[in-house]
């Protein structure tokens, strides 16, 4: 039985998840003695399905297609599963892999285990819950298995070997079709992102997020704020990290201005290093953090950017 790995792509190129899956499919692969192969939906050039022959991937199949949603996704992948009686299929818990994965279970009849953060143990595997604020062991008890990892939860494994493509059909044809996406391509993807600056209403206004961005670009680093921040259109409703936006788990988080309510934590605490910089040493935050610095953001954003330049020169 093999692994399958889908390959998602965003306009044609690969982001940290599909090498973050390719990785844990090879790991998985060779914990079981079997192989691990790729599937590609949509166009992606050969140059770009090759890169992760980096992780393991020996294999990658090509099913073409244009403007492909979740459903056609889901069908092509659960085709080539079949036909290649895969046991376990790996993908990324993106927005993307958040919308294949239930229909692909549904499809194969599989078990399904999502933001998963490390290999199997047998049959039991480790997810994050609640919000991460916690973990749970999940016994698998199907046959075939669906498991969509956590982004920047197991990492990237290097395992350089040789990638062969090959065409495998196409994919759409379902009545539901996207007609244009609207993406900010200017700036690095939160969920992507492995350095993230963050504000909340300690900025006091819209007019003070010069200072974070100089900040996250010295960094090469993405931005986010708190949700009374984008509720107030100081910043964009795309860059609310939390409960109700967006749960991300960087390497590092710098949290300016933000107290820290539970709700903000439930989309950061699975950040691998949280810096807090307060001016209320009272503040829930600094309990979650790692470093700390109580004082004035107007005073030490600029001073640690500075820094930050020096150091890199």
């Amino acid at each position: 039985m093999s692994i399958l790995v889908y390959i998602e792509n965003t306009e044609g190129k690969l982001k940290k998840g599909a090498f973050e899956a390719a990785s844990y499919a090879s790991g998985l692969a060779s914990q079981l003695g079997t192989t691990a192969f790729g599937v590609s939906v949509g166009t992606v050039s050969e140059e770009e399905l090759k890169k992760v022959g980096q992780y393991g991937i020996a294999e990658v199949l090509q099913v073409a297609g244009e403007n492909v949603n979740h459903q056609d996704v889901a069908t092509a992948i659960a085709s080539v599963a079949k036909e290649k009686e895969s046991s376990s299929i790996i993908l990324s818990n993106t927005w993307m892999g958040k919308g294949v994965g239930p229909r692909l279970a549904i499809k194969l009849g599989a078990g399904i285990v999502t933001e998963v953060v490390d290999l199997p143990n047998g049959n039991v595997v480790k997810k994050k819950a609640f919000s991460g604020k916690a973990f749970a062991n999940i016994s698998m008890s199907k046959s075939i298995n669906v498991l969509a990892v956590s982004p920047n939860a197991y990492g990237l494994k290097e395992n350089a070997v040789s990638t062969s493509i090959a065409a495998a059909g196409s994919a759409g044809g379902s009545n539901l079709k996207h007609e244009s996406y609207n993406r900010d391509t200017s700036k690095l993807s939160l969920t992507d992102a492995e350095l993230v600056v963050s504000a909340g209403r300690g900025l006091k206004g819209p007019e003070n997020w010069g200072m974070i961005e100089e900040l996250a670009e010295t960094l090469g680093a993405a931005t986010a704020c708190s949700k009374p921040v984008s509720d107030a259109d100081w910043r964009p409703h795309h860059e609310h990290v939390g409960q109700t936006g967006i749960a991300i788990a960087p390497n590092l988080y710098i949290a300016v201005g933000i107290s820290g309510a539970i709700q903000h934590l439930a989309g950061v605490s699975s950040s691998k290093k949280i810096v807090v910089i307060n001016t209320d040493p009272e503040a829930p935050f600094f309990k979650a953090a790692d470093y700390g610095i109580v004082g004035d953001a107007f005073e030490v954003i600029p001073k640690l950017t500075e820094s930050m330049r020096r150091a890199k020169d």
